[in-house]
Order: C-alpha cells, then structure tokens, then sequence
C-alpha cells in the first residue's frame, strides 16, 4: 500500500493568519471568540462569534482576482499558497495529471448568494453580478486552486456539513493510496458568519450566547467561526524523494453513517468511525496519544462522543489527553476538521496538546480526560481527529509520526 504523509500546511483562522500564528495561538489557549460585527448584528439572538479580523478580499487580491473570489473562496486560496510554500511543492507540467484538489465546504460562496439576495429582493435590482454563480459554487475553490498551481488530476469538492473537511482528506488519502494522484491538496474552508447564516443556525437552537465550554457541565451550544485550512497530501516515496518537509503520516481513515437521526448525534456511529480509522491505520486503541474532538460543546454532541471514546478505547481513555480546539477558534463548519488537524501536527510535532478553553466544572456525563484551561505536554506518537456531522456522517483521520527506520522520527518542528 503507497504510504501517505503531509508535506505542507497552511490556514487563515480566527486564531491567526497563518500556520506559526495558529500553532502559537494553540500553545496559549488563545480565544478568538467575541462579539460580532457583521450587517444586521442587532436583528440577531446570537451575537458572538470567532471572525478573521482585519482580513478583507479586496485588500489582499488584485481587482481581476478579487472579483471571483467569494470570502469563503478566497481563504482557501491564500491558506493554499502558503501551504504549498511550505511543502516546497513545483509542479511540472508532466505531474500535473496526477496531482489534485479535494475540498470540504458546508455553504460554499454563502456570502455571495446572500448578497445577491439582497440586491434582488431588498435592493429591487432586476440584475446580480455577472460572476454570481462563479463565486457561489460549493466548487470554487477546489477549482480556484486547481487553476492556480495547475493541478489537472482529481478535482472536486465534498459538502457533509461538519465532516466535510475531513472526509475530503479522508478522499484524498484514499485516492493517493489507490494510485489516482500523487499529490492533493485537501481540507477546507467556510465562511457562514453572514447574517442569513447565523439566522438559519440561530433556528436549531444549538449556539451558545456566551461562549464554547466543550464537555462542561454548564456548556449551552457552539460557536460559529470562519477560516480555512489546506493541507499537501503526498505520496511518501515521492515526498523523501525530493527532501520535503513532513508533518506527519495519514495513517488510516473512518467515515460511518448513523442511519438515525437528521440531528441527533449516535455514540455508536461515532465509535464505529474511530475503530475503522485504527484498523486501517494498523493501530491499536493503546497507540493513540491524543484525541482532537468533534467536541462542539452542545449536551447531546459531547455525551455521545464521551460514550464513544470510553466505547473503542475502554480503560485506556484514561490516559488519552482529549482537547476540543473549538473552544479557542470557534466551529468552522465544513472548514472544522482542517483546522483541527493543526492541532494534531503540534501534538505529534511537539509534543503539544492545545487545551479546552471556557471549562467550569466536570460533567459525568463526559467522563473522559479533557485537556482544560493550559496545554498540557504529552508524548504522541499518533492521533485521532474527530468530525460528526448533523445527518449523522461521521469521518475520523488517524495521524501517526513518521519513522526513519532506525526508530527515530525525523520530523522538524511544525512551526517556523
């Protein structure tokens, strides 16, 4: 089987705009959650959110670029680059059949379509922007990107709601594995902090008015953010090969669906994903050194995902350190399990487990050991990341450290 390992990674987040600003953010327990400033904010109940400050389309692309580009779009191009600059990638014109894009999105260009919107309904326009469609697609930046550094290999864009980041890297592994590409770059990217976006979540009852408490006892509901992360997926032969940099090996995948309940999350699908995830990644339940959790911080998510843990790893949950990164950079959507995936990097890489911020007071019902308050140090040699999505799709990535053969690791730092 063609092993698969990451060479690359970038992402612009609530946390930082760029992957050392993440990672240092994630060291400090940084919370980027606050309040809203987006159009309408009054006429909202949920007025907080995790938002890319400071951080404007316009500014950071030329006209002829910027006017294709939808928020969420945008991101996932300029997290890309940076990606790319890191992994060192070039891609000749004779690999570019076999290399790829695969994108995780839950409302793609969701804030071109409320605009558009609004100039028919509220403006009284008879006309939108020519490149409306364009912009909007759930497709756009798998196609953004593939245009960019030429990737003519497999292109295309997974919508699963909060999974869909990582069934995407999930896809992406497999089709490397499979001799389909040598090389994907894959994660995801939303942008839904719009005022229709907040108004649809706003319906569920499931966000929190003041803050995201994963696995607390008094946790309320999510927090919404926004952002994206890119990964290089490689071959790794080929990565070795030409002296890349690599973060960690993708050592196995798991996707499950519950076939219950629209909303209502199952410990059963959740467990049934993570134990597919070790068998494929060759690894026993007592080799996993840290969990990065779907850990949304609604009642019914963090019990089952708890039942699901101590379900697959019985008495070895015990000692396996547990964090929900949403408490610091807020719930990406289809962007999450990107972003997320940073925090597995640090802790293979370093040694770093990024912690649970807004914790209060243990709930039994979550009877798990969750990373609360400051990051903690822990020895990780591999890995789990965990996305539930409402449908009840489930996807669980396993990252392990690379070994040279000679029981040494040779991974640098994730930083820098």
């Amino acid at each position: 089987m063609r092993r698969v390992v990451i060479t690359g990674a970038g992402t612009v987040n609530p946390l930082a705009g760029d992957l050392p600003g993440t990672l240092d953010a994630m060291r400090r327990g940084d919370v980027a959650i606050g309040p809203l400033d987006i159009a309408d904010v009054d006429r909202l109940a949920i007025r907080i959110g995790a938002q890319v400050r400071n951080w404007d389309v316009a500014s950071r692309f030329p006209p002829a670029e910027a006017v294709m580009l939808d928020r969420a779009t945008a991101l996932a191009v300029a997290a890309a680059d940076e990606a790319v600059a890191r992994a060192g990638l070039r891609i000749l014109p004779a690999e570019a059949p076999r290399a790829g894009v695969i994108l995780g999105t839950a409302g793609g260009g969701l804030a071109t379509a409320e605009d558009a919107y609004r100039s028919v309904l509220v403006g009284g326009r008879d006309r939108v922007h020519p490149f409306t469609v364009p912009r909007l697609m759930h497709n756009a930046a798998a196609a953004q990107l593939s245009i960019r550094h030429g990737l003519k290999g497999p292109a295309l864009t997974v919508a699963t709601a909060c999974a869909a980041s990582n069934h995407a890297m999930g896809l992406a592994l497999h089709m490397i594995r499979a001799g389909m590409a040598d090389v994907v770059l894959t994660g995801g990217a939303d942008a839904m902090l719009t005022f229709g976006g907040i108004k649809a979540w706003e319906g569920l009852r499931v966000m929190s008015p003041d803050g995201c408490r994963p696995f607390c006892q008094s946790r309320n509901g999510f927090v919404m953010g926004e952002g994206a992360a890119i990964l290089v997926f490689e071959e790794a032969s080929r990565a070795l090969g030409r002296g890349a940099p690599v973060l960690a090996e993708v050592a196995g995948f798991g996707m499950t669906a519950d076939a219950g309940d629209i909303v209502q999350p199952s410990a059963e699908g959740a467990a049934r994903a993570m134990a597919a995830a070790l068998d494929d990644a060759g690894l026993a339940p007592g080799e996993i050194g840290y969990i990065n959790a779907h850990g949304t911080g609604t009642r019914a998510n963090d019990r089952a995902e708890s039942e699901a843990i101590l379900a697959v790893f019985g008495k070895a949950a015990a000692g396996i350190p547990v964090s929900s990164t949403k408490s610091l950079h807020g719930h990406l959507v289809g962007a999450a399990g990107a972003v997320e995936i940073l925090a597995c990097l640090l802790a293979l890489g370093e040694g770093i487990v990024a912690p649970t911020a807004g914790f209060r007071r243990p709930d039994p019902e979550c009877a798990i050991d969750v990373v609360v308050h400051a990051a903690r140090p822990a020895r990780v040699g591999a890995a789990l990341s965990n996305a539930f999505a409402f449908g009840g799709l489930n996807a669980v990535l396993a990252l392990r450290r690379l070994q040279d053969g000679k029981g040494g690791t040779g991974m640098p730092p994730v930083s820098g």
